[in-house]
Formats: C-alpha cells, sequence, structure tokens
C-alpha cells in the first residue's frame, strides 16, 4: 500500500511508492564516460588556466598560484553573480530589479582528477571542509551579501560540466525564497513549542534508529521520513548549531569521516550515482539562532522530476527510506572493501 508521508518541517507531502518498491540494482543509467585530463585547468600544474587563488591548502612554503596544493578555491571564470555592483533595487510598476552582485567561487578539492569526496581519504576530506568554513566566514564580511550556498555536483547527470572533483559556492544579496520557507516553517514550530524541530527530528531518528545509516559522537547521516528522492540523506550536527560558520576544528574532523563514509556508501550501493549535496545554513542576515540548525542534504540523482511533480508539487519515491538505510548501512565499510577504481565511470565534479 503506497503511503502518503508529510515533512515535519515543510510540510510538503511525499508519495512513498510502495507497491513500486526498488532496490539499489533496480537504478539501470547509462554509464556516463569520463573526461581525460588534457585540457582540464583544474589539475596541478595548470594553476595559470584559472583566475588567480583566493585561498589555498598546501605544503609549507608554497607559492600562490602553483604546484604543491591540497585545496584550492578560485572565482568561477564564468560567474552567475559577479563581486561589483550594488544591492539597490530598483522599481518599475510591478517588476523589480538589481545588479547581479554575488560571489561565485569554485573549491578545488583535490589535485588528484580521478578521486571524488568519497574514495579520498578522510584526513583531505576534513581540508575540503575548512576551507568551506574558511570561504564562508570571510564572505560573512561582506555586508551586501545575505545567504551564501554551498554545494556540490557529482555526475553530468546532477549538472557537472567539467570531471576534476570539485564544489561551488554562491553569495546571495537575498534570502532565496526556498530559505526563507525553510526558516519560517522552523521559527513557527519554535513559537509553539519552544523546541527546535531539527532537534527533534533528530531525537526521534536516533531512538528509532531504523532510519540511521552512520553517526558519530557529533554528527549523524540519515535518510528522511518524508524522502523526496531515493536515497536522499541528511547529514547533521547532533548539538544544536543554526550556521555551518561555527563549527569548530574538531566537528571538522568528525563531518569529514560521516560525509566521507555516507558517500563512499552510497558510491559502493549506488554504483557511484550523480548527486547534488546542499549545505543548508542560517543567513548571515539572522541573528536568531534557537529555531533553525544547519544540516547538509545529499540528493542522488536516480529519477527525474516529470509532469505530477511539477504539476502538484509532490514527489514520488519508489525506495522506502526505511529500505535506503539499510541497504546503506549494509554497505562495507571503506577499509574492508577495495576502493572503487579512481577512474569509475561518471566520477565528474562541478
Amino acid at each position: 500500500m503506497p503511503q502518503l508521508r508529510k515533512d515535519p518541517i515543510t510540510q510538503r507531502w511525499v508519495i512513498i511508492a510502495t507497491e513500486r518498491a526498488a532496490r539499489p540494482t533496480d537504478f539501470v543509467r547509462i554509464q556516463e564516460e569520463v573526461n581525460g585530463q588534457t585540457f582540464c585547468p583544474f589539475c596541478e600544474g595548470r594553476e595559470d588556466l584559472t583566475p588567480p587563488e583566493i585561498y589555498a591548502i598546501g605544503r609549507p612554503g608554497r607559492s600562490p598560484n602553483s604546484p604543491g596544493w591540497e585545496v584550492r578555491v578560485v572565482p568561477n571564470k564564468y560567474p552567475a553573480l559577479r563581486i561589483e555592483g550594488t544591492t539597490e533595487v530598483v522599481h518599475e510598476g510591478l517588476f523589480a530589479y538589481m545588479d547581479g552582485v554575488g560571489a561565485h567561487e569554485v573549491i578545488i578539492e583535490t589535485p588528484d582528477h580521478f578521486r571524488h569526496l568519497g574514495v579520498l581519504p578522510p584526513e583531505h576530506v576534513a581540508k575540503v571542509i575548512q576551507a568551506y568554513r574558511e570561504r564562508y566566514l570571510d564572505l560573512d564580511r561582506d555586508e551586501r551579501f545575505q545567504y551564501l550556498l554551498l554545494f556540490r555536483n557529482h555526475g553530468r547527470t546532477a549538472g557537472a560540466s567539467l570531471s576534476h572533483p570539485h564544489s561551488q559556492l554562491i553569495a546571495l544579496p537575498i534570502v532565496p525564497k526556498q530559505v526563507r520557507e525553510e526558516l519560517e516553517a522552523a521559527q513557527h514550530h519554535f513559537g509553539r513549542h519552544a523546541r527546535c524541530i531539527y532537534c527533534e527530528i533528530l531525537a526521534q531518528e536516533i531512538e528509532a534508529g531504523y532510519r540511521i545509516v552512520t553517526e558519530n559522537e557529533q554528527f549523524v547521516a540519515f535518510e528522511p521520513f518524508a524522502s523526496r528522492f531515493p536515497f536522499e540523506t541528511w547529514i547533521m550536527p547532533k548539538r544544536h548549531q543554526a550556521t555551518f560558520g561555527s563549527i569548530e576544528d574538531q566537528g571538522i574532523q568528525a563531518l569529514a569521516e560521516i560525509l566521507q563514509g555516507t558517500l563512499y556508501r552510497l558510491a559502493v550501493v549506488l554504483d557511484n550515482p550523480p548527486y547534488n549535496f546542499i549545505i543548508h545554513s542560517l543567513p548571515y542576515s539572522e541573528t536568531a539562532e534557537h529555531f533553525y540548525h544547519w544540516h547538509i542534504e545529499i540528493m542522488p540523482r536516480l529519477t527525474q522530476v516529470a509532469g505530477f511533480e511539477w504539476g502538484t508539487g509532490f514527489y514520488i519515491n519508489p525506495v522506502v527510506p526505511e529500505d535506503a538505510s539499510r541497504f546503506l548501512r549494509e554497505a562495507k565499510a571503506p577499509e574492508v572493501v577495495e576502493v572503487v577504481p579512481a577512474r569509475i565511470h561518471g566520477e565528474v565534479g562541478e
């Protein structure tokens, strides 16, 4: 019998299509060709092919824009928004517009062209997260920016155009509508119950246990009760934190372990699927931190959004979240299984 499940945060309904219940092997996809390194501007030794770096982690004494880096951040060569301009809004009747002000940066995660976050050592993933945090905090100093989105596209189906593993960030002069709705829902729940809804969800998931994928002392990865997509996975800090920028050094290492382990499990169980992950955090412009809880949403691209979804706002998920968590829990740990070959099909970045 199919189920209609309601997301307790957004109040969005999802159809869990139990009669179509799918297993990981049911998601047959076209194998994606891996781009070679010949013209890759992100590979080590080709630093002159990108804009000058903004931030880097590398060997001691390394000169900027030279080899020897481990993680490197550069402006996007073709930015969606530009740093120059003002946030003054111009009105023309019903219409309003402003300069396309913002920051658009690329976090090049590794000099290795073929190894994504799921197969890199957690120690290296921690350096990527450190770069995320440093850029998050630095861009917070620009008063024009109200929100920063950190995201990763893995695989062509997920929007990747270059094969070298990397993430992106975009700083915006406005808070996106979807983020605003999420904030308002969390604030409404706090107003009625004096509790963070995310903390309540996390407590219930940990107590139940059957949608948990993996956890450590500081973070939990789980399948949301009303998952929109097959194998949608959230990672959330156990301790209440509203902003991603507040993560401490110890937390970075703990997050790296959970993120790497979760992405590895998805790669093993689903044959290295295309996915998007997004870091949800409190906007720069917000000061009330008691009702919001930052988290990461990982969304494998295994099904297509079609007419029903666009027309209703409902999602149809053919994988029961409780089954998805079990498949992922049963995946062998990285230290037990030989790592997926570096040249795995479809292994592309943004």
